[in-house]
């Protein structure tokens, strides 16, 4: 992964597209590596398996496009792609999903990602879509795009939402209440809320619809 002006095959100099990239399975995140290599315009500078790992990466080799695993250990995409905006906001992140789900969409473009595709497209398609998003333009799958049109916005309100994750993990209400700083009779009124409208027996099966709908 060495740094550099490349010569394309007519003999001139091409200053590759820097891409860093993120996936804690490491049989894909090597073969996409090797594939992109053989862009001559792009370059793999660096390569992560977490989302700590990836953002100490991309602040240690300043990439020009991060394209980053949905779900990852430590911050999922949407985490990293939020801190990268931030810290590198001449860094464009994508995310690449095995898992898309309508609210995963809206919280990767809230955090101003500017590629969303599934694991399933090629190679060849996912180069183009760097060159694209580097170039300043956008990309979301058309069907991940239409999934998210029909299945609408979350009914949670954010209060909500933050709860049912507190709740995710099977913390008891007066946890939840500390944590939040409420009192436990207005954490079980938001969470019965919650599991209403997700027409779900109790907050943790409330939890679980709203993680697999990407609402939390």
């Amino acid at each position: 992964m060495s740094d550099g002006a490349r010569t394309d095959m007519s003999g001139v100099n091409i200053t590759p597209i820097r891409v860093m990239l993120a996936d804690d399975e490491h049989l894909i995140r090597g073969a996409l590596a090797a594939l992109l290599g053989l862009e001559d315009d792009l370059q793999v500078v660096a390569e992560a398996a977490s989302g700590p790992e990836a953002l100490a990466m991309a602040r240690a080799h300043r990439p020009d496009v991060a394209v980053l695993d949905l779900q990852m250990p430590g911050a999922d995409g949407v985490m990293v792609a939020t801190s990268l905006r931030a810290e590198l906001p001449d860094c464009r992140a994508m995310i690449v999903t095995g898992h898309g789900r309508p609210g995963h969409l809206k919280r990767a473009l809230e955090a101003g990602v500017r590629g969303f595709v599934p694991k399933t497209v090629s190679a060849q398609k996912l180069a183009e879509i760097i060159r694209a998003v580097h170039g300043g333009s956008r990309y979301v799958d058309p069907e991940l795009a239409a999934d998210a049109i029909s299945a609408g916005d979350s009914p949670l309100s954010p209060r909500e939402a933050e709860l049912l994750e507190l709740a995710e993990g099977g913390a008891p209400v007066a946890e939840i209440a500390e944590r939040a700083s409420l009192t436990p009779g207005t954490v079980r009124n938001y969470l019965s809320s919650a599991a209403t409208k997700l027409g779900a027996d109790n907050r943790h099966a409330a939890a679980r619809i709203a993680r697999s709908q990407g609402w939390l």
